[in-house]
């Protein structure tokens, strides 16, 4: 299992390096242990995906002491409460969907002099059972974020709707980033990965097609 992980990585990256070497690979760890994301850390991997505060806290605090360099990504959904831990221990931030989010981060990040890359997440399906800013009050939720709060943000994230062509959808996400001069977007995952890239994603999150089926 430990060296499939580095074996799939390994081949993750030559297929992304066909279509661009402008995207950077988030191997998404949640439910993994450190022995099974070891081997990939060992092999030089920077990016990694937590979605629970609490599980990323038990995992990676060590982790990031013995490995300055690495970086934390947060892409599940942030709870208000758990804010402060997430500002100390992530690097960057995919999920923020909703002001008083933004302004809870802004605060915590102020306490400790700490300056996240945040990607706001854009609901691009108009699903209701998801989060994220509706792409018609993006601009206006962009500039308060900067203008009001400081944030620093470098691009926009979504999950689009599991049913149709997710080309329309990754389209439309890379036209709202470019309205907005961001130079990052996080889109694309273990079963849409190239089709994002093609479409200008710069990070992508793959869990499964790298550490193999999760526990249920």
């Amino acid at each position: 299992m430990h060296n499939n992980a580095v074996i799939n990585l390994k081949d993750i990256l030559n297929e992304v390096n066909l279509i661009t070497s402008n995207c950077k690979i988030i191997a998404v760890s949640k439910t993994f242990s450190y022995e099974q994301i070891e081997p990939l850390i060992k092999n030089g991997h920077l990016h990694f995906g937590e979605n629970k505060v609490q599980e990323a806290i038990i995992k990676w605090t060590g982790i990031k002491k013995s490995y300055p360099n690495l970086q934390l990504h947060m892409i599940g959904k942030l709870q208000n409460n758990k804010v402060k831990l997430a500002v100390q221990l992530f690097d960057y931030i995919h999920s923020l969907d909703n002001i008083r989010l933004a302004e809870k981060i802004s605060t915590e990040q102020k306490k400790i002099n700490k300056n996240l890359n945040i990607f706001i997440q854009v609901n691009i399906g108009n699903e209701s059972q998801k989060n994220g800013i509706n792409a018609d009050n993006l601009k206006e939720f962009y500039r308060k974020c900067v203008d009001d709060f400081d944030l620093n943000i470098v691009g926009l994230m979504c999950i689009p709707p599991h049913s149709g062509n997710v080309k329309i959808y990754f389209d439309q996400m890379a036209q709202l980033n470019k309205d907005l001069s961001l130079s990052e977007l996080s889109m694309g995952m273990s079963s849409d990965y190239l089709e994002a890239i093609k479409c200008g994603s710069t990070y992508v999150r793959i869990g499964s097609k790298i550490f193999g089926s999760r526990a249920k």
